[in-house]
């Protein structure tokens, strides 16, 4: 567990018998909300090389991935059951290359801002994860061997528990 990590044991998102619903903040302030989230997804050298320089036969690689990520986090509410329909203030989509020893790939940054009365996490984890699955879908014909991973969560910021940011 994060060191950071909230350690309650009660899950917000169970009633008192122990079943699903949806959380009632309607007692919350609205303040800022801000969540960035990441994902990785490994690519071979070649794919990369194709994705970077815009010659993949489906079209902007890039450009597709952003505008996918930012209509997810639009849309997070009706993907995941128990969230709240957001009034989001920006997305924001960054994605580069990168290599971890022999590994190299895209990492997905999403930015999610607003002013509410619950966080912004599982849209900007959304975005990334359907970014990532964008990606995924236009290099799949070059390569099934396609991994995403690290779908994560790197800082939040508002509501009750303030600041979180990870430790890696």
């Amino acid at each position: 567990m994060n060191k950071k990590q909230n350690q309650s044991t009660e899950f917000s998102h169970l009633n008192h018998r122990g079943e699903a619903h949806m959380v009632d903040v309607s007692d919350k302030s609205v303040t800022p909300r801000a969540a960035q989230a990441r994902a990785r997804i490994v690519l071979g050298q070649e794919v990369l090389d194709l994705a970077i320089s815009n010659q993949l036969q489906k079209g902007d690689l890039i450009a597709t991935a952003r505008i996918a990520g930012i209509q997810a986090a639009k849309k997070c509410s009706d993907l995941i059951p128990l969230c709240h329909p957001l009034s989001i203030t920006k997305v924001a989509i960054d994605i580069e290359s990168y290599i971890d020893g022999e590994e190299v790939g895209l990492e997905i940054t999403a930015l999610c801002r607003t002013d509410g009365k619950t966080g912004v996490e599982m849209e900007a984890l959304t975005a990334a994860a359907v970014a990532a699955l964008t990606i995924y879908d236009m290099c799949k014909a070059l390569d099934k061997g396609i991994v995403i991973k690290e779908i994560c969560l790197i800082e939040k910021v508002g509501g009750k528990s303030g600041h979180w940011q990870r430790d890696d």
